[in-house]
């Protein structure tokens, strides 16, 4: 039996796609530096330290004295025995004015004048203790200090930028197709049958 059929036959549609994809080129040129650290500013003054050490009193102890010194002491102790010795002879002249309220006063003088004197003396250290004066000054040092700022004149760079976009490029491949066949279909007319 023959039954009539209606054959469809299609081809989808193709679609062809091509990319490119985008591209991003940054290049960062280096910055120009130009630091400058210019020098501090320092000053310093300084008192040097001193010692000093005075001997004199230790060599006078010894018997080394300077020729000043000695004219000195001689002068004072010369003007010191004048003014005893005036005292003195004042003193037996007022004894001997005094005759009269008794006593022996030529006898005492003799004996007074022809005495030697007792003096006081235990130990002594040559040179006395002390004797060597010693002074110190240990001097100042003052520190002025400065700093002075840093000099920045760097420059930056801004960095280049390339950029290509992606591009997507879209084609019709194949066109749709559709096909109608027919099979075992007649066409019956009066007196008329035609098979399609």
């Amino acid at each position: 039996m023959n039954i009539p059929q209606i054959r469809l036959q299609s081809t989808p549609a193709e679609l062809g796609i091509q990319t490119t994809p985008g591209r991003m080129d940054i290049e960062q040129p280096r910055a120009e530096l130009d630091i400058q650290q210019p020098a501090g500013k320092m000053e310093i003054e300084r008192r040097p330290s001193r010692l000093t050490i005075d001997q004199t009193e230790a060599r006078a102890d010894m018997d080394l004295k300077s020729v000043r010194r000695r004219i000195e002491e001689y002068s004072q102790q010369g003007y010191e025995d004048w003014l005893a010795g005036l005292a003195r002879v004042a003193q037996d002249g007022d004894e001997l004015m005094m005759v009269e309220h008794g006593g022996n006063a030529i006898a005492d003088q003799a004996k007074r004048n022809s005495e030697n004197p007792m003096y006081d003396f235990n130990i002594g250290w040559i040179p006395s203790a002390g004797s060597v004066k010693i002074g110190y000054d240990p001097g100042s040092v003052r520190v002025n200090f400065e700093p002075q700022k840093v000099i920045n004149n760097t420059r930056p760079q801004k960095p280049t930028i390339q950029y290509t976009p992606a591009q997507v490029d879209i084609s019709l491949k194949r066109y749709a197709d559709l096909q109608v066949d027919f099979a075992n279909l007649k066409h019956v007319g009066i007196n008329y049958e035609q098979e399609i």
